[in-house]
């Protein structure tokens, strides 16, 4: 039984009654008319499968292409009778909605939540890193000229003859930022400590 289908602009004669196995031993011998039957008969119920389960148009359509993709590939080493073609399918649609899935949920958040930490000393290390969050918050609150002395000679261990070249400074004055740097960064972290208290 045969029906004629126009296909953007052309004709073309497709089988109604082609069963999926067919249609796939088709698609191997890269029939476009087999391509073209499949994804008609499949596509509206993939579609539908995926935006169910997506809540989302157009990921439903991505994983549909996808399915489609697997499909093509899938067709030349198909074995008629192992496996039923739909469930197969149907299964391809869903693994790759869940995988959408779970990448949502896998979003970078900004913050972990807080677990304890059972390690030995873990509360120290705790400790340590809320001292260097506050050293660096105090740092970006010093005048640019006085947090690049002091990332200069305690982060990248420059010598002060170094540090001054690098600034365009003499080493006097590299030493004045300094002296400057320590006291405001003192003076900034014992204020978060008494705050704390």
């Amino acid at each position: 039984m045969c029906r004629q289908k126009v296909w953007r602009g052309g004709t073309r004669r497709q089988s109604v009654g082609e069963t999926d196995e067919r249609l796939l031993a088709l698609i191997a011998q890269n029939n476009a008319a087999a391509v073209e039957a499949m994804v008609e008969r499949k596509l509206p119920r993939l579609i539908r499968l995926a935006t169910r389960m997506l809540g989302d148009r157009g990921e439903a359509e991505d994983v549909a292409q996808e399915t489609f993709l697997r499909i093509w590939r899938a067709a030349p080493g198909w074995r008629a009778g192992e496996a039923k073609f739909d469930t197969w399918l149907h299964r391809v649609a869903l693994n790759l909605c869940y995988d959408r899935l779970r990448r949502r949920r896998e979003t970078p958040v900004a913050e972990l939540p807080d677990r304890p930490d059972e390690r030995p000393g873990a509360e120290a290390d705790m400790l340590a890193a809320d001292d260097q969050h506050q050293l660096q918050r105090a740092l970006a609150e010093l005048p640019e000229r006085q947090r690049e002395a002091i990332v200069l000679q305690y982060y990248q261990e420059l010598s002060n003859s170094d540090a001054a070249e690098v600034m365009g400074i003499s080493i006097e004055a590299l030493e004045s930022l300094l002296s400057r740097a320590r006291r405001q960064l003192r003076s900034r972290l014992g204020r978060d400590r008494d705050e704390m208290t």
